[in-house]
C-alpha cells in the first residue's frame, strides 16, 4: 500500500515536472525567420489557395522540413518547400510568382537573412507533342499550352 502511494506521488511529481519544462521552452522558443508580404490577386502556394491581401508568415526553424506557417484576414496556412537552393540567393526577401495560364503559382521565396531559395511545387507547362511522321510542334500559342508571365512580391522581413 505504501508502494501504491509512492508510486502516485512520483507520478504527479513527474507529470508537474514535464509541463513545466514544456512550458518554459515554449516560452524561450525563437522563431527563426517572420515577415509579411501583400498579395494582390488570388495566389496558389503549394496546395493552399490564397485570397488577395495582407499576410504574415513565419518559419519556426531554418532546416528541413521548411515549414512556413502563413495567417491572414480568415487565412491560415502551413506550407512546405519541396526543396531550396542556395545558389542566386537575391539580395531582397521576395515571392517569385509564375502566371500559367489564368492561376498565379508561388515557385520560390528568396530568404537572403537565411543565405536559401525555397522552392515551391508549380504546374507544369503543357507541352504539345508533334502532330504525324514529321509535323513540326505547335506554335507556344497554340491551344493547349501555357504561357508563363513571371512576378515578384516583395516581402518584408524582421529578420531572425
Amino acid at each position: 500500500m505504501n508502494w501504491t502511494r509512492n508510486l502516485k506521488v512520483f507520478t504527479k511529481l513527474g507529470v508537474a515536472t514535464l509541463m513545466l519544462g514544456a512550458l518554459a521552452m515554449s516560452g524561450n522558443a525563437q522563431t527563426a525567420y517572420r515577415g509579411s508580404f501583400t498579395l494582390p490577386f488570388e495566389t496558389h502556394w503549394g496546395a493552399v489557395t490564397l485570397p488577395a491581401g495582407d499576410y504574415t508568415f513565419s518559419l519556426p526553424s531554418a532546416t528541413v522540413p521548411y515549414t512556413l506557417y502563413v495567417h491572414g484576414k480568415g487565412v491560415s496556412a502551413i506550407i512546405m518547400a519541396a526543396t531550396t537552393d542556395d545558389r542566386g540567393v537575391s539580395d531582397h526577401a521576395r515571392l517569385n510568382l509564375v502566371d500559367t495560364t489564368d492561376a498565379h503559382t508561388v515557385q520560390t521565396f528568396d530568404a537572403p537573412e537565411l543565405g536559401v531559395t525555397f522552392v515551391y511545387p508549380t504546374p507544369g507547362k503543357k507541352h504539345v507533342g508533334r502532330k504525324g511522321n514529321s509535323e513540326e510542334a505547335a506554335s507556344p500559342a497554340a491551344p493547349g499550352t501555357v504561357t508563363e508571365n513571371k512576378t515578384t512580391i516583395e516581402v518584408r522581413t524582421a529578420g531572425r
